[in-house]
């Protein structure tokens, strides 16, 4: 691995290397709590789920794999240049780790609480069927040669294209039914503020090793960062302009109900007829 040139620049690299793995680890507890309140999961698709689950499983091994395997570093090192950094952190292993084990407790309570009729469909059946698929036929491409690298970076391009995907039920499903309840809020703010923080670390590694390299040798996490970004924005303005909170709208029309009742009591009132 290179060695840094600045102090400050590799202390803020891991200051906002912990944030983004900070933010992204919580945003999936606000879902989860929601759902445990409600004893419903009405509200939450079921394919971006499913989608989710696929999608972190695969950064997972592309991660895990990275940063543990000498070998996979070493063929790594060898296309991108020896002075290169490795660019998985431990924090991105850990969020891995989490994001996995949270998902999984997400699709438990898929099953467990009150649905109606929502269930996962049959093209998020089949694209999660094609993706693990197509990976097994990559291993066994990959044995004879041992070309781990080019093997993790499939598994890189599927968290990519899950990336892509996975938003697109439950934005389409927030826009069916004219609303986000059920779809926690919570856990898009704190996404979008680990998309954020995460593209400033690399940022900064970058700038520290006078290097571009840490986003285009890998892509898939500087596409992870702008994508996630783009559909929490499309959220949010879901959720706080064009869908607000049931809660929200009973608030103002009590609050106009109130502005418009009468300043001055009328003769049937107790204390009027005292004055």
């Amino acid at each position: 691995m290179a060695s840094w040139n600045s102090v400050p620049l590799e202390i803020t690299y891991e200051v906002l290397g912990w944030l983004a793995f900070i933010s992204w680890s919580i945003s999936f507890y606000p879902q989860v709590i929601l759902n445990y309140r409600r004893k419903s999961v009405i509200g939450l698709n079921f394919d971006f789920v499913v989608l989710n689950l696929t999608k972190h499983s695969s950064y997972l091994i592309y991660n895990a794999t990275l940063y543990f395997s000498s070998a996979v570093q070493k063929q790594y090192l060898e296309k991108y240049g020896l002075g290169e950094m490795i660019p998985v952190a431990a924090n991105d292993v850990a969020f891995s780790i989490h994001a996995v084990l949270l998902t999984a407790i997400t699709l438990f309570q898929l099953m467990i609480y009150e649905r109606g009729s929502q269930k996962v469909s049959k093209i998020s059946i089949g694209i999660v069927a094609a993706v693990w698929l197509g990976a097994a036929v990559c291993f066994f491409v990959a044995l004879p040669t041992h070309s781990w690298l080019w093997l993790i970076s499939i598994f890189n391009s599927i968290q990519v294209f899950m990336t892509a995907i996975k938003y697109i039920p439950q934005a389409v499903f927030n826009f069916m039914r004219k609303s986000t309840d059920g779809f926690s809020i919570g856990n898009i703010l704190l996404d979008f503020s680990g998309g954020v923080a995460n593209y400033a670390q690399m940022a900064v590694q970058s700038i520290d090793q006078d290097s571009w390299v840490n986003f285009y040798g890998n892509i898939g996490k500087t596409l992870l960062s702008l994508i996630s970004i783009f559909f929490d924005l499309l959220f949010m303005g879901q959720h706080f302009v064009l869908y607000p909170a049931k809660g929200a709208l009973i608030s103002r029309k009590l609050s106009k109900e109130e502005s418009a009742e009468p300043l001055v009591k009328s003769s049937d009132d107790p204390v009027s007829e005292n004055v």
